[in-house]
């Protein structure tokens, strides 16, 4: 079979320029095309100059439906209103569209599935693959755990991330209530200050810390009865979540259209 050919979106971005290098070093990869906004100041550049991966003879475009006519996927690392536009274009390329960005609304989720129904559409909001085999453990400790096993999730990123709790953190806990059977909606804790009283059976407890260059650490304490369970990763560089998009693309080629996410990637889902 011939290298799958994968466009980039946001390509002179940090995250995008990552993704040009690992698609660089991945047998069986080729990248086909490099989008950036309209008034970014690298249209025109080739995109592995500007990766440090030397010239790959792909210049910076910022026509994304153009690119996903002409290629086998893409991976988008963007905002949700280009992400559903763009799962728009892949659906009608009938193309692969790896979909790393998070918050979406219900209504994109929605949009989402609709363009699924003609893509093969991969998203998770974290590529890594290490997060997602601790997803999948969180979720099974919870179940055999049971109620009486306090849940608490800790993470700590670099000083200049906006939001809080991270969307990993929030999906940590997300597999916490999915074993349990519970919404986590129902029984999150985001904060605790002053006098809060006693802690309510089955709450799920978030804390954030925030501080220095940290790429991303997660963890999820399961506090039972005279003993704690600790089930951690900690990220060291970002070209894992590139690692992990890449893979995702590969591992859609050839599949049949639908919304998937890592797990399916991992074989952990159906």
């Amino acid at each position: 079979m011939s290298d799958m050919r994968l466009v980039v979106i946001g390509a002179a971005g940090r995250m995008g320029r990552m993704l040009v290098r690992t698609i660089s070093e991945t047998p069986g990869a080729k990248l086909a095309a490099a989008i950036e906004r309209k008034d970014s100041i690298a249209l025109g550049q080739d995109a592995g100059l500007l990766a440090g991966v030397g010239k790959l003879d792909v210049g910076i475009s910022d026509d994304a439906l153009k690119a996903c006519v002409d290629a086998d996927g893409l991976i988008d690392f963007s905002s949700p209103a280009t992400s559903v536009e763009l799962a728009g274009y892949a659906a009608q390329a009938r193309i692969v569209h790896v979909i790393g960005t998070t918050g979406f609304a219900p209504a994109d989720i929605a949009a989402i599935d609709a363009a699924a129904r003609h893509a093969v559409i991969v998203r998770s909001g974290n590529m890594s693959l290490g997060v997602n085999i601790l997803m999948a453990l969180v979720e099974q400790a919870a179940r055999a755990l049971g109620p009486e096993y306090d849940v608490e999730v800790l993470e700590m990123h670099h000083r200049m991330k906006v939001d809080a709790p991270s969307g990993t953190a929030l999906m940590l806990g997300e597999a916490a209530a999915k074993g349990r059977a519970i919404a986590l909606a129902d029984h999150s804790v985001r904060s605790r200050d002053g006098h809060t009283g006693a802690r309510n059976a089955g709450d799920i407890g978030f804390a954030t810390l925030r501080g220095g260059t940290v790429v991303g650490d997660h963890s999820v304490i399961l506090a039972g009865p005279h003993e704690r369970i600790t089930i951690s990763h900690h990220a060291e560089d970002r070209g894992i979540f590139a690692n992990g998009a890449v893979k995702a693309a590969l591992w859609g080629r050839g599949r049949k259209p639908g919304h998937y996410s890592m797990r399916h990637v991992l074989g952990l889902s159906e």
